[in-house]
């Protein structure tokens, strides 16, 4: 399906020189000179890598037809990464290059929605936020507030991020998987 550049949204997986790419942002930009813009960011699903791209208004955009199936993440063997299909219960291999940066957020067990484009897997689509817990940070300073100041913690999947002083080794907290970003810790109970 083809659309003006103007009606593409963030999520929509479009077909850009023969690759799929899921849109992450768009932005409309009117510069004081010269024509408007529509910037976009976008993923490429068989790669991963994130780029940008600026569509003229008026430039058509061809729409991906995407199909998604909830799955479980089940494990990894070092090349692979084994999806279960939760209706069938059949077993998915999906290589790194497929899921990206995604890996650093799945506990087994997980489930996510997989996208694929004619019958074929082409990526993972993790949940805005997951809860991870902090397995190695500094201590909590005595008296540290949300406002004291924030420090790296390293987190079950073996990620790193930055969180704030009262954080403590144990602590279950929700990460952003689209910024990588701490949000708060999860609730207790």
């Amino acid at each position: 399906m083809q659309v003006v550049a103007t009606q593409i949204r963030s999520g929509q997986v479009i077909v850009l020189k023969g690759e799929l790419y899921r849109i992450m942002d768009t932005t409309h930009v009117t510069p004081g000179k010269g024509n408007a813009l529509v910037q976009t960011r976008l993923r490429n699903l068989r790669t991963g890598l994130q780029t940008e791209h600026r569509f003229r208004p008026s430039d058509k955009v061809e729409i991906a037809h995407i199909s998604t199936k909830e799955m479980q993440y089940l494990y990894s063997d070092g090349s692979n990464h084994y999806f279960m299909d939760l209706e069938t219960y059949e077993q998915l291999p999906l290589p790194e290059e497929q899921i990206g940066d995604g890996m650093q957020y799945l506990l087994p067990e997980a489930v996510v929605q997989v996208d694929f484009y004619d019958g074929q897997p082409v990526g993972v689509e993790l949940p805005n936020t997951v809860v991870l817990e902090v397995v190695e940070t500094e201590p909590a300073m005595k008296g540290a507030t949300a406002a004291g100041g924030n420090k790296p913690a390293k987190l079950e999947t073996g990620i790193t991020v930055t969180v704030p002083m009262y954080i403590e080794p144990g602590t279950k907290i929700v990460v952003d998987t689209r910024t990588g970003a701490y949000v708060s810790r999860a609730d207790k109970g």
